[in-house]
């Protein structure tokens, strides 16, 4: 049994992606399917669904990059065909990636993060450029991060620390994320706990749902088991 989680990445088996590219693509899309295939680059784990005419699948996701439109493409495996899982880089490994101006803000944070034992992975445009060596990042892209918290307060200070380099450039933005899977953008768990939001959009791997309270920071996340 392999438990998932979200932004979390899977390589595929050889068999795995000769299933996918199978299927009928367009051409756009068969193009940049192929590269991933050719390369044995990873993609990302996406919302489960929780019918059982698909129980035992997993639901699989990428985002192209420039050159193939930018597009958001969806596919759905086999459990067995999940060949080893891996995680986004660290924003602490990607320093270097990014614009000069940014390097000594995002330096810093990183140490912060550090010291709250907080250390925040890149995903979005950021991330996947860093791990597929493609055009994903453009004017304008946002750096997208995932910070683990364990709890309200912890989540509360970690907020804080964000919202202090979120005016940068590129514009920080990202979730954060419990113990128990549960993800909140950052900005919006701010507005909650500020009271200018009467409820906050609480993301698990199989669904979403509006939360009025905080008792779901503690409570253990529905998590998608897959043979």
């Amino acid at each position: 049994m392999v438990d998932l989680r979200r932004h979390q990445l899977v390589k595929l088996t050889r068999g795995g992606w000769c299933v996918i590219l199978e299927r009928q693509w367009d051409t756009q899309a068969r193009e940049c399917l192929a590269h991933w295939a050719a390369r044995g680059l990873p993609l990302v784990v996406t919302r489960q669904a929780t019918d059982s005419t698909v129980h035992g699948s997993v639901a699989l996701g990428l985002s192209a990059p420039s050159r193939w439109g930018c597009r958001k493409l969806a596919v759905r495996v086999q459990g067995e065909e999940l060949l080893e899982l891996c995680d986004f880089p660290y924003l602490g490994e990607l320093l270097g990636t990014l614009p000069s101006h940014a390097y000594g803000p995002m330096h810093r944070l990183t140490e912060e993060l550090e010291q709250y034992e907080a250390p925040a992975r890149v995903f979005g445009s950021y991330g996947w450029q860093a791990i597929s060596g493609c055009d994903h990042v453009q004017a304008g892209s946002d750096l997208d991060l995932a910070v683990p918290v364990e709890g309200a307060e912890h989540a509360d200070a970690i907020a804080d620390l964000l919202h202090c380099y979120g005016d940068t450039s590129p514009r920080l933005d990202g979730e954060l994320i419990f113990g128990n899977g549960a993800a909140v953008a950052w900005r919006e768990w701010r507005a909650w706990r500020a009271g200018r939001a009467q409820a906050v959009l609480v993301k698990q791997l199989d669904g979403v749902s509006l939360q009025r309270d905080a008792l779901w920071c503690g409570r253990r996340g529905s998590v998608e088991a897959v043979s």
